[in-house]
C-alpha cells in the first residue's frame, strides 16, 4: 500500500504531464480566426443574416450569414492573408482585403456597408395584440404590425402599447420618402412558415405502354433565383423548391431565330448522358420570336403591390420598389401605368398615368409604406377592374402582382385564388406574378396564380435579378407572343425502351388534352426559349426499363414503319394570344447521336444545370451526378456569358458543393 507521500508525488507527476501535453497540444493548433460585426454605416445599427463570403487570392473558401448582432465568424484559418467580401440587400458590397491572420490570434474586421441608408430614427409608441416570439433581452423585436389605411395614411393600433424604432428609408435618387415601421434588426421570425407544393420526381415510362409524354411549357424561372436564395445564405434549397426545368429555362440558348409564318423553331440533338452512360440525353429546343423593344406594342400595366405587414423586411418593399423603378425607366408615353396595393383591404394608389410621366408613377411608389394584413383576393379584383377600364386593343394589358403571396384575408387558399384567376383570364389581361422576401414566402401560391392567370412567374432576390427580368427580358416578361403552348413527344419503340423527362412534374398533361383547345397550358413572350430534356434507355437496355406485363386486349404488333430511321416526333401547338384556336407544328429527330464532347454548347450546358437539379433534389435517378462533373460541363460549354449568369451558375455549384461537404462532416 502506498503512504500519502508516495500518492501525492504520483499526483504531481500526473499533473505534470498532463500541463506538458496540454501545451503540446496547444502548440499544434497553428490556427487563427477572423471576425466582426456588420454595421450600417450611417447610423451603426447591425445587420443580420448578410451575405459574409471568405475568399484568398480572390478564390471563394466558405460563405456564411451574420448572427442576430450582425456578427460574424471564420475559425481555424490557417496563416496568411485573407478576404472577406460582405452583401446585404439595399447596401453597395464591401470588401476588405489583405487581412492578416496569424497562428492562435483573433483577427477583427467590422465593416461598415452604405447604399440604402436609413436616415431617421425616432422612437414612437404603436399598439401590438400579439405576444413576442422574442424576449425583452434580446436586441429588437421583429414585427411590424402597423396597418395602413390606403386613403389617409394613417396608422391603426390596437390593444398592448410595445415600444418599436420607426425608419425612415431614402431612396437614393429620390426626392421623396415615406414612414414605415420597420425593425432596427431584419430579424427573421421563429417559425419558417415558407410554402412549397409537394413536388415528386418523374420516373421512367416503357415505351411500349406509354409511347406519348405530353406536358405543358414552363418559362417561370423564379425556382433559380430562389434556389440562388437558399444557396447564398449558406444551405441547400428544400426537395420542393427544386424545379429544375425552371433552373434549365432560367438560361437563354442559342437557337435559331424562326423563319416562315410560325414564331418558333425547334432544334433536337442527342448525345450521351453525363450522369449514366448507360443512357442517352435528347434535347428539345424551343425558340420564340425575338420582337425589338421598339416594335412592343403599347402596354396597359396596373402594379398590384402588396403593402401589408409581412411586407416591411428590406428584402421585399424596400427592394420592390428599386426593381418597379427600373421598368418604369424604360417605359415611353404610349404605355399606361396604375397603381393599386392592398393590406387590410384594396385601393387605387395611382390612375393610369402615361409611362413617361416617371416622376409621378415614382412618387406613388416611394410613399408607400407596408403595414396590416393582406387581402390579396380584393386586390386582384380591383386590379382586374382597373386594368379592363383602360384596355389597350392589340396591346399588352398586364397586371403585375408583386407580394410575398401570404394572404389571409378574404380569399386566400391555393383553390380560391385559383377559381378567382381563371375568371380574369378570359378577360385579354396576363398576369406577371413577381416573389419577394424569405421565412414567410408562399412559392406554391405565386405558382399556382401565375399559371392559371396565363402568365409568368419570377423570385426577385436582389436588384441584379429585377433588371434581368423587368428590363433585360422584358419582352419575354411582358409581351407574350403565344399562349396555351403545349408540348407532346412519341418515342418510336423500334429505338427507345423508356424515357425520363426531366423537370416539368408540374406541368404533365393527359395525352388527349394536347388537342383541346379549351385546356390552359403555358405562355411563351418574345424571345424566350424553352428547353425541355429526356433521359432514354435506348432498344435492347434493360437499365431503368420498367417491366410491363403484356396487354390482352390490345395489339402487340409493332408499328407500320418500323423501318424508319426517326427516333422520335416533337408535336407542338399554340394560340395566338388573342385566338381560341391553336397551331401545330410537327418535328421529327433522326437516330443520330454525338458525343458528349462534340455536342454543342446549348446540350452541353443545359445538361449541367439538370445534373445540378438531379444533385440538390438528391434524385434516385441521379446515377454517377457529381458535383466536380456539374462544374466542369458548365465550365466547358459558357460560352459568350455576356450577362455573367453563366458564371454565376458555377459559383453556386461550387459553394454547394462546399455545404453538402461541410454537412456531411457535420454528421
Amino acid at each position: 500500500m502506498k503512504t500519502p507521500t508516495k500518492i501525492k508525488k504520483t499526483l504531481q507527476v500526473i499533473l505534470v504531464l498532463f500541463l506538458f501535453s496540454s501545451t503540446s497540444l496547444f502548440a499544434q493548433n497553428n490556427f487563427g480566426t477572423i471576425k466582426g460585426q456588420l454595421t450600417d454605416a450611417t447610423n451603426g445599427d447591425p445587420l443580420p443574416f448578410a451575405n459574409v463570403v471568405l475568399l484568398q487570392a480572390d478564390s471563394q473558401l466558405t460563405g456564411i450569414l451574420s448572427d442576430f448582432n450582425g456578427k460574424y465568424i471564420f475559425k481555424n484559418l490557417k496563416p496568411g492573408k485573407y478576404n472577406v467580401q460582405v452583401s446585404f440587400v439595399g447596401y453597395n458590397p464591401s470588401k476588405i482585403k489583405g487581412i492578416v491572420v496569424t497562428t492562435n490570434k483573433i483577427t477583427f474586421a467590422s465593416i461598415k456597408l452604405s447604399g440604402a441608408a436609413v436616415v431617421l430614427e425616432e422612437f414612437v409608441t404603436v399598439e401590438d395584440h400579439e405576444t413576442p416570439l422574442i424576449s425583452k433581452d434580446e436586441v429588437s423585436y421583429s414585427r411590424a404590425i402597423v396597418a395602413q389605411d390606403l386613403k389617409s395614411t394613417a396608422s391603426r393600433s390596437v390593444n398592448t402599447t410595445k415600444k418599436y424604432r420607426r425608419h425612415k428609408y431614402k431612396e437614393s435618387n429620390k426626392a421623396s420618402s415615406g414612414y414605415s415601421i420597420a425593425p432596427i434588426e431584419a430579424k427573421r421570425d421563429r417559425f419558417n412558415t415558407e410554402g412549397y407544393a409537394h413536388n415528386p420526381e418523374n420516373d421512367f415510362k416503357n415505351v411500349k405502354s406509354t409511347p406519348l409524354s405530353t406536358f405543358s411549357i414552363d418559362v417561370d424561372a423564379a425556382s433559380y433565383s430562389n434556389m440562388r436564395r437558399f444557396i447564398n445564405n449558406g444551405q441547400n434549397p428544400p426537395i420542393d423548391a427544386v424545379r429544375t426545368e425552371e433552373m434549365i429555362n432560367y438560361f437563354s440558348y442559342n437557337y435559331p431565330q424562326p423563319k416562315g409564318e410560325d414564331p418558333f423553331s425547334i432544334t433536337t440533338e442527342m448525345s450521351d448522358c453525363p450522369w449514366n452512360k448507360k443512357h442517352k440525353l435528347i434535347h428539345v429546343g424551343i425558340q420564340g420570336e425575338k420582337i425589338d423593344t421598339d416594335e412592343l406594342p403599347s402596354s396597359n400595366l396596373v402594379f398590384l403591390l402588396d403593402v401589408s405587414g409581412s411586407m416591411s423586411s428590406s428584402n421585399k418593399l424596400p427592394l420592390l420598389k428599386k426593381s418597379f423603378g427600373l421598368l418604369v425607366n424604360n417605359l415611353t408615353e404610349k404605355d399606361r401605368v396604375a397603381i393599386v396595393v392592398y393590406a387590410g383591404a384594396a385601393g387605387l394608389v395611382l390612375p393610369a398615368t402615361p409611362g413617361n410621366q416617371r416622376e409621378k408613377i415614382m412618387n406613388a411608389l416611394n410613399n408607400l409604406n407596408a403595414g396590416g394584413s393582406t387581402a390579396g383576393g380584393a386586390g386582384i379584383k380591383l386590379a382586374y377592374k382597373i386594368a379592363l377600364e383602360n384596355f389597350i386593343k392589340e396591346g399588352n394589358n398586364r397586371v403585375i402582382l408583386a407580394t410575398d403571396g401570404d394572404f389571409n384575408i378574404g380569399a386566400s387558399s391555393d383553390g380560391e385564388m385559383t377559381r378567382l384567376i381563371e375568371k380574369k383570364r378570359e378577360s385579354g389581361v396576363f398576369l406577371t406574378c413577381l416573389g419577394f422576401g424569405m421565412g414567410n414566402y408562399k412559392d406554391s401560391k405565386m405558382e399556382t396564380l401565375a399559371d392559371q392567370g396565363n402568365g409568368n412567374y419570377a423570385y426577385i432576390d436582389n436588384i441584379l435579378e429585377a433588371k434581368k427580368v423587368l428590363v433585360t427580358e422584358m419582352g419575354g416578361t411582358m409581351h407574350t407572343i403565344a399562349k396555351d403552348v403545349k408540348i407532346q413527344v412519341e418515342f418510336n419503340p423500334n429505338k427507345i425502351a423508356s424515357y425520363k423527362l426531366i423537370g416539368y412534374e408540374n406541368r404533365l398533361l393527359n395525352d388527349e388534352d394536347f388537342n383541346d383547345d379549351t385546356k390552359d397550358a403555358g405562355e411563351l413572350g418574345s424571345g424566350h426559349t424553352v428547353t425541355a430534356l429526356y433521359e432514354v434507355a435506348m432498344k435492347g437496355s434493360k437499365d431503368g426499363v420498367p417491366s410491363v406485363d403484356p396487354l390482352r386486349y390490345q395489339e402487340n404488333e409493332m408499328i407500320s414503319n418500323s423501318g424508319s430511321n426517326e427516333i422520335l416526333t416533337v408535336k407542338f401547338r399554340y394560340k395566338k394570344p388573342q385566338s381560341k384556336t391553336s397551331k401545330l407544328i410537327v418535328r421529327h429527330l433522326k437516330d443520330k447521336s454525338t458525343q458528349l464532347s462534340k455536342s454543342s454548347e446549348n446540350f452541353r450546358f443545359s445538361a449541367a444545370v439538370a445534373e445540378f437539379g438531379l444533385l440538390l433534389r438528391n434524385s434516385k435517378h441521379k446515377s454517377k451526378a457529381s458535383y466536380q462533373q456539374v462544374i466542369e460541363l458548365a465550365k466547358n460549354s459558357k460560352g459568350k456569358d455576356e450577362n455573367g449568369y453563366r458564371a454565376e451558375f458555377i459559383r453556386l455549384v461550387e459553394m454547394s458543393e462546399m455545404q453538402a461537404s461541410a454537412l456531411l462532416i457535420e454528421k
